[in-house]
């Protein structure tokens, strides 16, 4: 979960001034806030989640403490690649998780044959990780999802319509699918070079080598 911090700081001659941070991870924040406290010139220390509800130190640091045994600050990696000539779709999605203190990696990818275009690939590989989120039990968290497609983020974003009756039921199954595990998304658009990974995925289910993995990574979030 990323949050930002708000807070008051009053000088030592009394002037007071507000701040606001950018927004970073939850854990990361609380070490910022504990060692802003330890000074003795703050107060109203607050953390603003993506939902904009506030969160006490203690809050926070009573739910990050009740997460660590289950998968969270997952950001999901996703792209789809449709093939003209044999009509193929390769799906892949490279999820990036912490749990019990440990950063994982987890790969899948997956070589389907029911789709017609690149979009819906895009949205297919989209909704593969969504599964495979399901499998890991990740539920009632935020998600960042990252991808390379305009028309799948631009869409899922709400900033285009979705006029096309085929890639508007792909979005309404996403959606179902978030509301389901009761995840709450944040979409990136990134280039095709920064999503490399999942690209490779893709392209490697299209020459049907299939991919499941999960390793621990050193991975900085």
């Amino acid at each position: 979960m990323k949050v930002r911090i708000e807070l008051t700081y009053k000088t030592p001659k009394g002037t007071n001034t507000t701040f606001s941070s950018d927004d970073m991870h939850a854990g990361k924040a609380i070490l910022i806030a504990e060692d802003l406290e330890s000074i003795g010139r703050t107060k109203n220390v607050t953390f603003i989640d993506s939902l904009e509800s506030t969160w006490t130190l203690k809050e926070l640091k009573k739910y990050m403490k009740g997460i660590q045994t289950e998968p969270h600050n997952v950001t999901v990696y996703f792209d789809g690649g449709f093939d003209l000539d044999t009509t193929n779709s390769g799906l892949g999605c490279a999820i990036y998780y912490e749990q019990n203190g440990k950063s994982f990696r987890l790969r899948k990818n997956a070589l389907v044959e029911e789709l017609d275009t690149n979009n819906e690939a895009e949205y297919a590989a989209l909704h593969l990780g969504l599964q495979e989120l399901e499998l890991l039990k990740v539920h009632h968290l935020p998600v960042t999802f990252v991808g390379d497609s305009q028309v799948v983020i631009n869409q899922l974003n709400g900033e285009w319509p979705c006029l096309e009756e085929e890639l508007s039921k792909w979005a309404d199954r996403v959606e179902s699918k978030l509301k389901q595990l009761g995840i709450h998304p944040d979409y990136e658009l990134i280039s095709r070079k920064g999503n490399r990974e999942a690209d490779r995925l893709a392209s490697q289910a299209l020459k049907e080598i299939e991919i499941t993995s999960t390793i621990e990574t050193n991975r900085e979030e």
